[in-house]
């Protein structure tokens, strides 16, 4: 029987940034992956993520974000690979609207450069988006993207040249820990234990972590790319941000510049209107319909949008009720340590959480703020009943 200091499961973006920053500290890591090293069959995939400080969900996650922007210009300088982006960002919606007014909120208190447009000014420097005449933006000269699997694969590189262990296409089946401490971890392979267990699911969380007892679902969601019309030129990265816009029915979409090159399109997706599912049941056939309702939604916010269809992929968020993330060692067994419910918004984070994990599982706690993280907190407070609606 195999032991180690720490067991990583799963090592997708939040476990793989979890086992480099374990092994890059000394520790005996293995990594555990149900597919292989970089998949398009969980929830970091798809070419492009948003990064942004002027975090409209809650301002408490700032101080994370200006770690993680610190982490991810060390990892391309560790690794020479392309992972992140400044575009800028502009974060469009009426007044009242989460979008705008969280991230306002956000900005104002942690004092993050940012400039106000009403719609004239949107239109006048982004002409790629026509936000109705009584819609404002948010604008982040900080904000851009990141590159998921190239995230993924750095942090797997580096986890591997300071000695980790990372095997892959070996599911878990369960782990259990023991009384005394230490873990054991049971695959389709073999049983192995160690000190130290981290656990980063994704959407199976429900399985992995079902005595959490947490209401997690996981939800299908759908990444469209589109050909505009008259070719990408306006969307390049040095002309268009990234962007989300949130209509007067509190529909968000989400969007990117063309990123790769003349072929590769203009990547939209709503954020949050997606079909519960399980990992097992997840339909990854794209219809024609949901590529219909995309294009009939873009049409009154892009105005050389949706152009022509190129293509569609599908992926899972994993929510929580009230949509934070569950960050903390496990409230029953000190010696598991759980990253789980990142609902749709996580991966910006992914450098700094592989960070609060090794702090976690090597020392008991964290100096990073992770209290709004705690499993044990109550989940009936939404998001927008948080919202401070500034004028």
């Amino acid at each position: 029987m195999a032991s180690y200091d720490v067991i990583v499961v799963g090592l997708g973006g939040m476990g793989s940034a979890a086992a480099y920053h374990l092994a890059a500290r000394g520790r005996r890591v293995l990594g555990l992956e149900r597919f292989g090293p970089v998949h398009n069959r969980g929830s970091s995939h798809g070419g492009s993520r948003i990064i942004r400080q002027s975090y409209f969900e809650d301002p408490a996650y700032v101080p994370l974000l200006l770690r993680a922007y610190e982490l991810w210009e060390k990892l391309e300088r560790d690794t020479g690979r392309d992972i992140f982006s400044l575009t800028g960002g502009v974060f469009i919606g009426r007044q009242d609207s989460l979008t705008f007014s969280g991230s306002l909120r956000a900005s104002r208190q942690w004092g993050l450069a940012h400039e106000v447009l009403d719609a004239a000014e949107i239109r006048r420097r982004f002409p790629t988006l026509s936000p109705h005449d009584d819609e404002f933006g948010l604008y982040e000269a900080m904000a851009g993207f990141a590159r998921p699997e190239a995230t993924v694969a750095a942090h797997l590189q580096l986890a591997e040249r300071s000695g980790a262990d990372l095997r892959y296409e070996e599911p878990v089946r369960s782990w259990k820990a023991s009384a005394g401490g230490g873990v054991q971890v049971t695959t389709v392979d073999g049983v192995y234990t160690a000190d130290q267990l981290v656990i980063c699911p994704g959407a199976w969380a429900p399985d992995l972590l079902a005595d959490l007892g947490l209401p997690f679902a996981v939800e299908r969601q759908v990444m469209y790319w589109w050909q505009p019309e008259a070719g990408v030129a306006a969307f390049r990265p040095e002309r268009h941000p990234v962007y989300i816009h949130e209509d007067a029915s509190a529909t968000q979409i989400y969007g990117f510049p063309a990123i790769d090159g003349p072929e590769g399109g203009a990547k939209v997706a709503f954020f949050r209107r997606g079909q519960i599912c399980t990992p097992e049941t997840i339909d990854r056939k794209v219809h024609p319909e949901e590529i219909r309702a995309m294009g009939d939604h873009l049409a009154g916010v892009l105005p050389t949008l949706p152009g022509r269809f190129l293509r569609a992929a599908t992926c899972m968020y994993t929510n929580t009720p009230d949509q934070h993330f569950v960050i903390a060692n496990h409230p029953e067994h000190p010696q598991v340590t759980v990253a789980c419910g990142f609902s749709g918004h996580g991966f910006k984070f992914v450098p700094v959480v592989g960070e609060v994990l090794a702090d976690l599982a090597t020392a008991g706690s964290t100096s990073h703020p992770i209290s709004l993280f705690d499993p044990r907190r109550d989940f009936s407070t939404s998001p927008e009943a948080l919202l401070e609606v500034y004028p």
